[in-house]
């Protein structure tokens, strides 16, 4: 099976060269790996770290917005040019362990869809209950049963990309996407890490208003997809 990783960047240069090496290291056991970096308009060298890791990184290619468009239209511009039988989709800052991506692959032989679930995190108290918070409103929305949907760490088959819509904030809400589409989900555990280098581009209250307006999104598309199921039957 080909894999192809998804990895949106958003002013992260100093976790460029890092990340490339951690997968470097992952393709000794998952031969046919390939990468696409994204950077999603970065205003510090994050694009120029890219082009420098794609020389003794051959199998890495770069994907460049020239303006900020949002982690969503990031990722989804990664998987429409992605090559593999599998996407795995992971964040930049180095708290995804690359060495995770096997534990993802391997469930796929049964399912469509595996989605990590961060252990032993080491979140402020007030994050982790933010965290909690927002999932259990998602929850009730969604009832897609994911325990951590802020988990980048996902592997899914290359036909599961025609699920996702092109909708701002999507990526909060891709494995509820998947279930609306039939998809066979499972969840595995998957490290946790600090954050090294840079800083978190989200907050509790910063990130608060997006999720309200991107769920009201997801509503419309549930809403619209069984209406042209309905009138199809």
């Amino acid at each position: 099976m080909s894999v192809t990783v998804i990895v949106p960047f958003y002013n992260e240069a100093e976790n460029i060269l890092p990340l490339a090496r951690e997968l470097a290291a992952v393709r000794a056991g998952v031969k046919d790996l390939t990468a696409l970096f994204v950077d999603d308009g970065s205003t510090d060298d994050t694009w120029r770290a890219i082009q420098q890791a794609t020389d003794p990184y051959p199998w890495i290619g770069g994907l460049h917005h020239s303006r900020k468009r949002g982690q969503s239209a990031a990722l989804l511009k990664g998987m429409r040019q992605a090559a593999g039988d599998a996407i795995v989709t992971m964040d930049g800052d180095l708290q995804n362990d690359p060495a995770d991506i096997p534990v993802l692959l391997e469930p796929l032989a049964q399912c469509d869809v595996v989605c990590g679930c961060r252990s032993r995190r080491g979140d402020t108290v007030s994050r982790r209950l933010g965290s909690a918070v927002a999932n259990r409103v998602r929850q009730w929305i969604t009832h897609d049963g994911i325990q951590d949907v802020g988990c980048g760490l996902k592997a899914f088959r290359r036909e599961c990309v025609s699920d996702l819509p092109p909708l701002n904030g999507m990526h909060r809400f891709m494995p509820a996407y998947f279930m609306l589409n039939g998809r066979r989900i499972r969840q595995v555990p998957v490290n946790y890490r600090p954050r090294q280098y840079g800083v978190s581009k989200y907050s509790n209250l910063g990130r608060l208003p997006a999720t309200l307006f991107d769920l009201l999104g997801f509503c419309w598309y549930r809403s619209r997809l069984l209406a042209e199921k309905s009138s199809a039957s």
